[in-house]
């Protein structure tokens, strides 16, 4: 069975940086292409990230955010720097080869 279970969301403050993980299981991330989106209140869901099983990757959105990878976890993550209350959102993973999205972790950023 196929599950993205995403971790590492909380209340932090302006300027601080948050990495928010992505485990994923019944199957390898290392063989398929996993995205980081997010979607705050009253906006559409927006891709952040994605990195492909080369290990090779894409930001979507300039700047501030890096996807990586720890194979021997099975993990995705999301590295954010220099965070802003406008980055204030639900970050999810997702693996589009199976159509699958975990179920998000909410990012607040405020003082």
């Amino acid at each position: 069975q196929v599950q993205l279970v995403e971790s590492g969301g909380g209340l932090v403050q302006p300027g601080e940086s948050l990495r928010l993980s992505c485990t994923a299981s019944g199957f390898d991330v290392t063989d398929y292409v996993m995205t980081w989106y997010r979607q705050a209140p009253g906006k559409e869901r927006e891709l952040m990230a994605t990195i492909f099983p080369l290990g090779n990757t894409e930001r979507s959105v300039k700047g501030r955010f890096t996807i990586s990878r720890n194979d021997s976890k099975n993990t995705v993550y999301l590295r954010m720097y220099s965070l802003k209350p406008e980055d204030t959102a639900v970050y999810y993973c997702s693996a589009p080869f199976w159509n699958s999205w975990g179920q998000g972790t909410q990012v607040t950023v405020s003082s």
